[in-house]
């Protein structure tokens, strides 16, 4: 029964930059929020920090007092790095509970570690939710898109305050309850994956209009801020915009020319790339932007190459070209991310609601774009099928296919690198193929390993082998 003497309603662990946008964002909705630190002096710097809010804050400074500040059936969020830091902070929480109590780890965890957790609470009586949060701080302040991973029992404590802190779509709350125990940051890391095929792709078409057609930053931004109002409307498509216009206050020049070319990951895009090769459910796409991003590391490397064999080529691409390229290459990240959304969902037996997740990617999310909408469709028509074969986006590819392939040819003649693009070609043209190559692989690894073959004019014979020692 619930115990309304106590101060909050619910309680956050740890005033990071997301945390701290969360809980304001929580405390903004009319829920009153208990908020602990291990670092005092960033709690009190908190609470000073939020103005008019401040009357909904609950600041403690203990974890005893700070789960004795919250209602029961208690609800605590935690927002600290993934891995053991989430471990230990259960492991600290656990003797202050009491069976009911839910915990949600609103971090990016990795799902086989949530199923575990949730599977020893339950033996406690403790309920565990999973929440992967996407927006990034804004999304965190403003409203996010939310996955929730977890018990009946975790999700229906949760779901008013989700609800209501959630982004929305045409009036729609973009949260849902996606499965049981890891399902939610199953899907999230997914979502993440697809985020670094779509940043990868944006990035290679800049550096095409940047080192192909000596274009400014500047006149760069322009053109993303034109797509943007066509297909390609999308958070990552406008803040690209954004981010080529910005000029340096200090030597007014495009900000962007001054950021090192290093870009750092957290290991959500690396964990999809394993899971997906562990399930036979390639996402070549994502695979290229994670390489990418460990080259984009070894500089000196790079440099070396550089002096070694030389520069580029000009490119001669309209940018109508790049444009349908992008499109192409942004539908191809979509359907692998939902094809092995669907393949773990059977694996797993979590019966993930595609089209949901579609819809709830809709707003406050980083991987949000106007494409969703169509795509939810598709996937209410076809969740078990291929979205790239959905009518829409097969006619879709059918239009814009040529220009990535004209726009990856041109690339590669000139000597510059669009791995992503390029991977999602390949992709697609392996896709129409009927009849492939894997003869002649079947065929040497017999010859080499005596690994047998089967023969399409003798089905369902297996381990045949060849006469490759005869004669």
């Amino acid at each position: 029964m619930d115990d309304r003497r106590d101060t909050a309603e619910i309680g956050l662990i740890g005033l990071g930059t997301m945390g701290a946008n969360l809980a304001l964002n929580i405390a903004e909705t009319g829920h009153k929020i208990a908020v602990f630190n291990r670092t005092d002096s960033r709690t009190h710097a908190f609470v000073e920090g939020a103005g008019d809010l401040a009357a909904m804050i609950v600041p403690t400074t203990d974890l005893a007092a700070f789960v004795a500040a919250i209602a029961r059936p208690r609800r605590i969020v935690l927002m600290v790095p993934a891995g053991k830091a989430v471990d230990e902070q259960i492991k600290a929480l656990r003797p202050h509970l009491d069976p009911g109590d839910v915990i949600v780890d609103a971090g990016n965890s990795d799902w086989q570690d949530t199923g575990r957790r949730a599977r020893a609470l339950a033996t406690e009586d403790l309920d565990f939710l999973g929440l992967g949060v996407s927006g990034g701080a804004e999304g965190a302040r403003n409203g996010p898109s939310m996955m929730a991973g977890g018990s009946d029992r975790a999700w229906s404590a949760m779901k008013p305050v989700l609800r209501v802190i959630a982004a929305r779509f045409e009036g729609a709350p973009c949260v849902a309850h996606l499965g049981p125990e890891g399902a939610g940051h199953y899907v999230k890391m997914v979502h993440n994956g697809i985020e670094y095929a779509d940043m990868q792709m944006i990035a290679e078409i800049y550096g095409l209009m940047r080192d192909g057609m000596d274009r400014t930053a500047t006149r760069i931004g322009d053109s993303f801020a034109r797509w943007n109002e066509g297909p390609l409307a999308s958070y990552l498509v406008e803040i690209t915009a954004e981010v080529a216009r910005a000029t340096d206050p200090d030597s007014d020049t495009p900000l962007l020319d001054l950021i090192r070319d290093s870009a750092g990951q957290k290991g959500t895009g690396r964990w999809t790339v394993i899971d997906a090769q562990t399930r036979a459910a390639p996402l070549p796409a994502v695979e290229a932007a994670v390489t990418a991003r460990v080259l984009s590391g070894a500089e000196d490397l790079r440099q070396q190459g550089a002096e070694m064999f030389g520069g580029t080529e000009p490119l001669d691409l309209s940018d109508t070209d790049l444009e349908s390229a992008l499109i192409a290459g942004k539908i191809i990240a979509y359907a692998q991310g939902f094809a092995l959304l669907s393949t773990a969902s059977r694996e797993e037996d979590w019966s993930l609601p595609l089209p949901r997740i579609a819809e709830i990617w809709r707003a406050g999310c980083i991987i949000r774009s106007a494409m969703l909408d169509d795509m939810a469709k598709a996937l209410n028509e076809a969740p078990d099928a291929q979205l790239a074969f959905a009518p829409a986006f097969a006619d879709q590819l059918r239009a814009h296919m040529p220009a990535l392939r004209r726009t990856v040819a041109a690339a590669s003649a000139a000597g510059l690198p669009v791995p992503a693009l390029a991977s999602g070609l390949g992709w697609f043209d392996t896709l129409r193929q009927a009849r492939g190559t894997a003869n002649l692989i079947q065929g040497l690894r017999d010859r080499f390993g005596a690994h047998g073959f089967e023969r399409v004019d003798r089905p369902g014979e297996t381990d045949l082998h060849g006469p490759w020692n005869a004669g």
